[in-house]
């Protein structure tokens, strides 16, 4: 059933993206998907709770490509939060270059989930913020590395919708197995977080970065407009964590 759905998934990505279908139909077909994502996702949590074992904590690493990599990962840290992941961002120095990855921990189909959506919105958000001028007076560095902090927000925040709406509508096969969405959910989810812990015992909470540029609004307008059902949890971009 799991396959079916996720197999369901991949075709509507595929239809809108077909340059045959209008925006419209495109449209219509990039919300079946995120629905079917979430719905997905929740699913195999059902699934795994009436059947311990079937789902194991497995992990993935994400290369962050410059620029603006760091700010890369809080976008990163908000689709593994959002769906039950634990994300940590390593910071590796290397001929005096610094590079980035984000290393993911999650049920295995949380995680495939997870890679889809974060590589579709790191291609969105790419485009996104190449096409869009600098505002007169800004910093460009500065400005692109806000915007990347607003377009996570609110990415952070629209999963989070997702996802509760799924749950939800769940709820009834959930009591059905004796247990809540929330519960099982959020059990999910503390899996995830102690397995990375586990995997690296001396995390550290990322300090909180003061930044200057003025692109939060914007970046925040170009992640509520994005697709969540492309190819491809919510931390806040604060809760990403680097190894030491």
């Amino acid at each position: 059933m799991n396959d079916d759905k996720l197999a369901r998934v991949r075709k509507l990505l595929a239809q809108a993206e077909d340059p045959a279908a209008t925006a419209a139909e495109a449209e219509a077909f990039n919300a079946k998907a995120t629905e079917l994502m979430a719905r997905h996702g929740v699913d195999a949590a059902l699934l795994a709770a009436s059947d311990p074992g079937r789902e194991v904590v497995g992990d993935l690493t994400v290369e962050l490509l410059a620029p603006y990599a760091h700010e890369k990962g809080s976008l990163g840290a908000a689709v593994a939060r959002g769906l039950r992941c634990s994300a940590v961002l390593r910071k590796r120095r290397e001929d005096g270059s610094t590079t980035y990855s984000l290393h993911l921990f999650g049920a295995t189909t949380d995680l495939l989930l997870a890679e889809m959506l974060l590589t579709s919105l790191l291609v969105q958000g790419t485009g996104e913020i190449t096409r869009r001028p600098v505002p007169r007076g800004e910093h460009a560095a500065a400005y692109r590395r806000t915007w990347w902090l607003g377009f996570a927000a609110a990415i952070g925040h629209r999963l989070e919708e997702v996802e509760r709406a799924a749950a939800r509508e769940s709820e009834t096969d959930f009591a059905a197995a004796g247990t809540s969405a929330a519960l099982v959910l959020a059990d999910r989810a503390a899996l995830a977080d102690r397995t990375a812990a586990e995997f690296y015992p001396d995390l550290r909470t990322a300090a909180p970065r003061h930044l200057s540029g003025g692109g939060i609004a914007d970046g925040h307008a170009a992640g509520r407009r994005a697709d969540l059902g492309r190819t491809g949890r919510v931390a806040t971009p604060s809760r990403a964590r680097l190894s030491v």
